[in-house]
């Protein structure tokens, strides 16, 4: 009996064991994990490109007088918005009233000396008739006439030089802008054409002045974007955080510089209430594409992976497979993907540090946001830090 009993039990323990080492094969490995995906959202968008640069003014005019002379006021206050035609300076006028004034009785001169000439003339003229003068002492007066007419001319155009002398001693603005100090004080002497006064700048609209390089612009000229006068330019200045100026591209040189490989444009910049000054520094965003439809993605999506970049997307057996991809702009927080994916595969979009290529994962059915408004690729990002992107229609 006692024999019997402990076979049985022994028995009994063997199935026991045996069947809790078959539950622990039939567990296998870990669950799979978790992981959000969700195709690319499609979106309209303009790529813009980068530059560096600065304002000039659309006009610089180097004030100089029209006048030598002593130098005998100033009209105007350091720094102050002119006006065109506005009185600046004035040199002493004396010398050039003394000068008129003779010029002036020269040609009453001149038209006394006419007037004789036109008496004698018609004398000469009643006594040809009555037989009592030659042909020959009529053409003397005749002759005598014409060339008093020619000093009245001659004085005239004396006079009105003296008048020019004259409006020359008052020294005014030639356009409207703001001026800056003035660099010769009253009681100076000054040069005609020659020494600087002052110097005045235009300020609405103003130019912003960068350079691109060769490769860029054989870009632009191929696709048929931002080498047109009229493409839209936005400017921000060192310490904005937002491209709030905006403008339009007017000019582009007509040749490369062969020394640095690149190629001088401007753009035009109203600045109504003259807030920015020439010689500002800023950064300039150029339109550089045509609106074009492009895969988006979170920028985190995008993964590191030594010299490429991958995105990770789960196939329809639930595995994972890294996709090489050629990244393009950001988009607020999207990044546009140029090449590697279409817009039906299942991008990971949260969790992918839990996956690993090759490995089953358990994907929730996500949806990618559009983005914010464009920014400027943050320090450590895939995309290069000279190009960004903006959804079109904002």
């Amino acid at each position: 009996m006692n024999r019997s009993f402990l076979a049985a039990a022994a028995a009994a323990l063997a199935l026991t064991l045996a069947g809790c080492g078959g539950g622990k094969e039939a567990q296998g490995g870990p669950p799979p994990a978790a992981v959000t995906v969700a195709t690319p959202l499609v979106q309209d968008i303009v790529d813009w490109d980068e530059y560096v640069g600065r304002f000039e003014a659309v006009q610089n005019v180097e004030v100089r007088p029209r006048a030598t002379g002593f130098l005998a006021s100033a009209h105007f206050r350091d720094g102050q918005f002119v006006q065109r035609g506005q009185l600046l300076f004035r040199v002493d006028p004396r010398p050039a009233l003394a000068a008129l004034a003779q010029a002036r009785a020269q040609a009453a001169q001149a038209q006394a000396t006419l007037a004789n000439a036109r008496t004698e003339l018609a004398r000469s003229q009643n006594l040809a008739a009555q037989k009592a003068a030659s042909q020959e002492e009529l053409e003397q007066r005749q002759a005598t006439l014409r060339s008093a007419e020619a000093q009245v001319a001659a004085a005239g155009a004396v006079v009105r030089a003296r008048q020019l002398d004259l409006a020359f001693t008052r020294v005014t603005a030639p356009i409207s802008g703001r001026i800056s100090e003035r660099r010769v004080d009253p009681g100076n002497a000054v040069v005609a054409d020659q020494t600087v006064l002052t110097t005045i700048v235009s300020v609405n609209p103003l130019h912003f002045v960068f350079q691109g390089s060769e490769a860029l612009l054989l870009k632009y000229q191929r696709q048929g974007a931002g080498t047109q006068n009229g493409t839209p330019v936005r400017v921000k200045l060192s310490d904005e955080s937002d491209y709030s100026h905006s403008g339009t591209l007017d000019f582009i040189d007509n040749a490369i510089d062969t020394g640095a490989g690149t190629i001088r444009a401007r753009a035009v910049i109203p600045n109504p209430g003259g807030f920015l000054k020439p010689g500002m520094f800023g950064n300039l965003r150029l339109e550089a594409s045509r609106p074009y439809p492009a895969l988006l993605v979170p920028d985190t999506a995008v993964i590191a992976d030594a010299a490429r970049q991958v995105v990770y997307v789960v196939g329809k057996d639930g595995s994972v497979a890294a996709r090489p991809v050629q990244t393009g702009p950001l988009l607020g927080t999207l990044r546009v993907i140029r090449s590697g994916i279409t817009r039906d595969d299942r991008v990971i979009i949260d969790g992918t540090q839990r996956a690993m290529p090759g490995q089953k994962v358990q994907a929730k059915q996500g949806k990618i946001q559009p983005g914010a408004a464009p920014a400027s690729a943050p320090p450590g990002s895939s995309a290069p830090p000279s190009s960004s992107a903006q959804a079109v229609g904002r």
